[in-house]
């Protein structure tokens, strides 16, 4: 498709609680993998995210599960009325063709 550059529609911090969606233990190297960012990166947003109360981290042996609060409030200005659960519920679905 030409015409898209560089950007994406959705944030890094979107990307990453997809992934979290799709694997609440997956793993911050693959988290970064998945995203096209360090495994740095992604820890820090992950801790941004749990922080502000997106996420619920809980270690579970020697590696983290994550539980996503759904019914948080988006951030931004134009859906702060929508949530968490909202967004996953469309984004994180794989459509059957």
């Amino acid at each position: 498709m030409s015409g898209i550059g560089n950007w994406t529609f959705l944030s890094n911090h979107g990307q990453v609680l997809l992934c979290i969606a799709h694997d609440p233990g997956v793993r911050l190297r693959d988290i970064g993998d998945q995203v096209g960012i360090t495994e740095r990166a992604a820890h820090r947003i992950v801790g941004e995210l749990v922080e502000a109360g997106y996420l619920v981290r809980e270690r579970n042996g020697r590696r983290n599960r994550y539980t996503i609060s759904t019914d948080h409030s988006l951030p931004d200005p134009i859906a702060r009325d929508r949530s968490i659960g909202d967004l996953l519920s469309v984004l994180a679905t794989k459509q059957r063709r």
